[in-house]
């Protein structure tokens, strides 16, 4: 069985516009007319500057950690690291996988409805009805070829995933920047009123929404051992990823709120575009924006795909899935067989309709906080445990940092539960998660007994993969 290895091919900058672009996507589009409505432009702008350090408070130990133990995996590498129960890290891998694979299919069923937007059309070829909304051949076609081009970007190896990933996202800082100078220029500062819309209760509703927004920090620990630069860099630049992207979050509310009244937002379902839309006079403008959301939904299904693929990975060579998803290609350094699962997931998400969209979302998101709790515990844990460990990245203050990141954890888990306001919806978004958690738990008792009780400390070298 011959052994390859992946290329140090990842630079500061590239770490820097990968967990940014992830962190993008295409929310900022839909969600700003309810930021604003909801919070006015002052609560938004408070509730994403708090939003942001709480956020910051948790990737503080990812970013510790990644820097410290930069192999390929992240999350799950450091819960091994930290415990001996091997389910533990297998739990971590899987929530955090489910996260990634929400977005992925979220992106999918995003791209054919917002291709609809700027090219309004007539879809033939009706399959099926799901969640009331009508699904068209012609609409999944749109969905699953998107699916199979950032598959192929990523199998022919990192560099042109990396191109693409980097100029994209400057696209959407570039159009974030657009709309917060048109506001500045073109805009109504009468708009701006009222400047706290629905006071603490907006802020909150804004808050509610910041685990999806800032998901993607993550995946740079995912590809720390692929990074070329310093561990101690590594650290510093998931730490810039957050707050470039609160700044930008800040500039659409701003655009959005000098662009639109208090009416206009009433009625507008893309407040990005139609401020664009208003503010110039101008069709072309709101398409702009539109297609700067485009961008935004390959930067993060991009992202997601890369860091996705590298769970995988990390989990087939320490024998938790099939060796399958191990192969790293021999010309192209990637972990092919895993790009293409999570490309195939991609195609067939959009048969589930434009309805699926929330489902993926409100249910992936869970997975994800789950993983901020179990990396969260394990920080703190490896500092008792292993006080000498190198840390180029090494927080102050860790005991305090340590317990903020896993009380607020359970906080955003709490978020999701039955008697909260933003509780997932049942039937389908709890049929999605304990579909996930079944299959999950049953590749776990298939393997256990023949894989789970080897030393997984043992020296392993995640950067090889498996040539079969």
């Amino acid at each position: 069985m011959e052994q390859h290895k992946f290329s140090k091919s990842f630079s500061l900058i590239d770490l820097l516009f990968m967990a940014t672009g992830a962190m993008l996507g295409w929310g900022w589009v839909v969600l700003s007319g309810d930021w604003v409505s909801q919070a006015g432009f002052a609560g938004t702008a408070i509730a994403f500057t708090l939003g942001g350090i709480l956020i910051i408070f948790i990737s503080l130990t990812y970013a510790e950690l990644a820097s410290s133990i930069p192999k390929t995996g992240g999350g799950m590498v450091f819960v091994l690291r930290a415990y001996k129960p091997k389910v533990i890290g297998y739990f971590a891998a899987w929530s955090v996988l489910f996260g990634y694979v929400s977005v992925i299919t979220f992106e999918a069923v995003a791209l054919p409805t917002v291709i609809d937007y700027i090219i309004p059309s007539e879809h033939v070829g009706h399959l099926w009805s799901v969640g009331g909304d009508d699904v068209f051949f012609t609409w999944v076609i749109i969905g699953s070829l998107g699916s199979i081009i950032l598959t192929s970007l990523n199998y022919f190896g990192v560099t042109p995933a990396k191109i693409v990933q980097n100029v994209l996202t400057l696209g959407v800082v570039a159009a974030g920047i657009l709309l917060m100078v048109s506001g500045l220029t073109l805009g109504d500062t009468e708009n701006l009123q009222p400047m706290f819309g629905g006071g603490i209760g907006g802020m909150m509703t804004v808050l509610v929404m910041i685990p999806f927004l800032f998901v993607g920090f993550d995946v740079i620990p995912q590809i720390s051992e692929e990074v070329k630069s310093p561990p101690h860099l590594i650290g510093r630049i998931l730490i810039g990823s957050i707050i470039v992207t609160v700044i930008f979050y800040i500039l659409i509310a701003f655009g959005v709120s000098m662009g639109l009244t208090e009416s206009q937002l009433d009625g507008s379902s893309l407040a990005t575009a139609d401020a664009m839309r208003v503010m110039f006079d101008s069709r072309i403008m709101a398409n702009i924006i539109v297609i700067a959301g485009v961008a935004g939904i390959i930067t993060s299904w991009n992202a997601f795909i890369i860091g996705g693929s590298r769970i995988l990975y990390a989990m087939s060579i320490r024998k938790m899935i099939p060796l399958w998803f191990g192969h790293i290609h021999p010309k192209y350094n990637t972990p092919v067989n895993s790009i293409l699962f999570l490309g195939i997931l991609g195609a067939v998400a959009p048969l589930l309709g434009h309805a699926s969209l929330n489902w993926f979302v409100n249910a992936g998101g869970i997975g994800i906080v789950l993983g901020y709790l179990v990396v969260s515990i394990s920080f703190l844990k490896l500092r008792k445990t292993e006080p000498n460990l190198e840390r180029p990245f090494s927080i102050k203050r860790w005991k305090v940092i340590g317990l903020i990141a896993v009380i607020l954890s359970i906080l955003f888990i709490l978020l999701y539960m039955p008697f909260s306001p933003s509780a997932l919806g049942w039937p389908m978004e709890w049929y999605i998660v304990i579909g996930w958690y079944l299959i999950g738990f049953t590749f776990f008792m298939l393997g256990k007994e023949k894989h789970m009780n080897r030393d997984y400390n043992d020296g392993i070298d995640s950067s090889k993969g498996i040539n079969e």
